[in-house]
């Protein structure tokens, strides 16, 4: 499975992990600090699905922008961003209007897809340490 990230692009399956990684994070600390636990925990997850999207949708896009030309790489990018923050406005305003989920709930993790990619050199050399300088 990580192979077939890979080959999307190197960085999703760490930005994948983090984004998940930051989702349980931020389960366990809103489970204490929450009286809707349901709600919390709906629109938490519902925003980390949107932020895999977002990821799989940018590695995609990259992609394909590096194969244009840079007139047709601007335009493209530019075109697949704004795509990319219509469908965040709309989850949002349908967890705001249909109330199933919270919405600051789901913002949270979507930021984790931010938090994920700030972290994301950082956990690359982590989890790719060369075996002879692990210590014991």
């Amino acid at each position: 499975m990580r192979t077939r990230l890979r080959k999307i692009n190197t960085a999703l399956p760490g930005l994948l992990f983090g984004i998940i990684g930051f989702g349980v994070i931020f389960q366990v600390v809103g489970w204490f600090l929450v009286t809707d636990k349901a709600d919390y925990s709906i629109g938490l997850w519902v925003g980390v699905l949107t932020a895999i999207f977002m990821a799989f949708h940018m590695a995609v896009t990259l992609n394909s922008a590096v194969e244009r030309d840079v007139k047709g790489a601007q335009a493209a990018a530019t075109r697949q961003n704004i795509i990319r923050y219509l469908v965040v406005v709309i989850i949002l305003g349908i967890l705001m209007m249909t109330r199933i989920g919270n919405p600051l709930a789901a913002f949270a993790g979507i930021m984790g897809l931010k938090l994920s990619a700030y972290l994301q050199p950082l956990l690359a050399k982590w989890f790719h340490e060369p075996d002879n300088m692990k210590t014991e």
